[in-house]
């Protein structure tokens, strides 16, 4: 159940803005209390006159000293028209740790506790402000540090993936009223529930879901960046590579063969989505013990990235060569993207590989078609264009229960399909809406609500 689970009656505190030392702070009370406490600091007016959405300037006199803390704004937010549907205040103060420590000391000494992580957007679901993929959207939109990531954040933040689910709930409510009437009259043997409009619904249904599903790759790529392995023989030009996308010198460059000893990692944003580069040592045998452990390295990277750009130099590769390449990664079920090098010395060798499609061919020294080997990687780690304004599953508790919420209606279909009872149909469609509550919040417990809110920061 949700909204009204015990235990969330009293008044809250903590500092809303990033820690350290700033211009300015923002301490937040949350509760019924909240206003009552931030008066009995503040010197200037009775804030519990005070209207809703106003700010006022005065002084926090700390209670036990009767000392001056700062000079402050607060904001006044009566309920519910805030963020918590609850009583709030937000006291602006000098951005001094010492000072927002007095402060949250001095509210504590009048009766408000300090706030766990996510507490403030916790009683925010729990009011009924938010839903729950609401709710956990605003951690992804604090933690979002590309444009792709912040806008797919404010999306679902807004309620994009929350209205498709609860117009697909609504439908499949009042088709399982309409067949669950049908039970208390099975001795007339007459039917409520229009069976054709009720399977082109859950085949819509379906196909809706299953685009969900399909979108958490790409939405993952979105929130989490990918780790991508530049990986292939030495003197390939791996580290040339990495500079020129980077377009910084960040990796050693030279003409002597296995430079590269270990890995280097660094971060690049393309059309919003982060590729973490990671530089690896050139692959061969080797007698060297160090490079060894680099060449055993880069086979570790290769397997765990999420992308591979394989590096060849075309004059050295031949086709046959780079098949046995192809068909390692197809067989290891490894993403890769083919990317032919040093063209600049060797135009001509590009027509040998001709049978092997899917290739980029670059010269990372002269920067020639980096931009296109730029775009093939977002394409590759997109599966196309995703448009961030339509709806991205980027939560993989979402993404496990519309896998559910997939069964069900599959399950679904097939009772109809076979000519399955009311009563068994009845049974796929509760399992169907139980999953799709439990993204939302419908259904829910305070052990798993502690647990989703205990991951975002504290005064969030």
């Amino acid at each position: 159940m949700i909204g009204k689970l015990a235990g969330h009656h009293d008044t809250i505190v903590a500092v809303a803005t990033a820690p350290g030392i700033g211009a300015i702070a923002v301490i937040r009370l949350s509760g019924g209390d909240a206003i009552a406490i931030t008066n009995k600091l503040f010197t200037g007016k009775d804030l519990r006159e005070a209207a809703g959405h106003t700010l006022h300037f005065g002084v926090l006199m700390h209670p036990q000293t009767g000392k001056a803390i700062d000079e402050v704004v607060v904001s006044i937010f009566r309920a519910p028209r805030s963020y918590t549907g609850e009583e709030v205040t937000e006291i602006s103060c000098h951005g001094s740790p010492y000072i927002q420590q007095q402060i949250i000391d001095a509210c504590i000494f009048c009766g408000a506790r300090l706030a766990k992580p996510g507490e403030f957007t916790q009683r925010a679901f729990l009011n009924g402000k938010l839903d729950l993929t609401q709710a956990e959207s605003v951690a992804d939109l604090i933690a979002s540090n590309t444009a792709a990531s912040h806008q797919t954040a404010m999306q679902q933040m807004r309620g994009g993936f929350s209205r498709e689910l609860k117009a697909l709930r609504e439908q499949l409510i009042r088709f399982s009223a309409l067949i669950e009437l049908e039970l208390d009259f099975s001795q007339e043997d007459v039917e409520f529930a229009d069976r054709t409009q009720f399977y082109e619904l859950v085949t819509a249904a379906t196909g809706v879901v299953k685009h969900l599903i399909d979108s958490f790759s790409a939405g993952n790529v979105i929130k989490n960046g990918v780790n991508t392995a530049i990986i292939g023989k030495p003197n390939a030009g791996k580290s040339t590579l990495l500079n020129t996308l980077l377009n910084e010198n960040r990796a050693i460059v030279s003409d002597i063969a296995g430079t590269t000893r270990d890995t280097i990692e660094e971060i690049l944003n393309i059309k919003g989505i982060l590729f973490r580069l990671i530089d690896t040592a050139g692959i061969r045998e080797s007698v060297d013990a160090i490079e060894s452990i680099g060449v055993q390295k880069s086979l570790e990277k290769m397997r765990e990235a999420g992308l591979v750009i394989y590096l060849f130099d075309v004059q050295q590769y031949s086709a046959a060569d780079l098949q046995r390449q192809v068909d390692m990664f197809t067989s290891e079920n490894i993403n890769y993207l083919l990317v032919g090098n040093k063209t600049d010395l060797a135009p001509e060798a590009v027509a040998k590989f001709a049978e092997i499609p899917n290739i980029f061919f670059i010269s990372a020294r002269q920067h020639n078609h980096i931009d296109q080997l730029k775009d093939a990687l977002v394409d590759k780690v997109m599966s196309g264009s995703i448009n961030t304004e339509d709806t991205v599953v980027t939560n993989s508790r979402h993404y496990a229960a519309l896998q559910e919420v997939l069964r069900s209606l599959l399950d679904v279909r097939a009772g109809m399909d076979n000519g399955l009872p009311g009563d068994l149909l009845a049974l796929d469609i509760r399992r169907c809406l139980h999953y799709i509550s439990e993204i939302t919040g419908d259904i829910t417990n305070e052990d798993r609500l502690d647990y989703i809110f205990s991951k975002f920061c504290i005064g969030k």
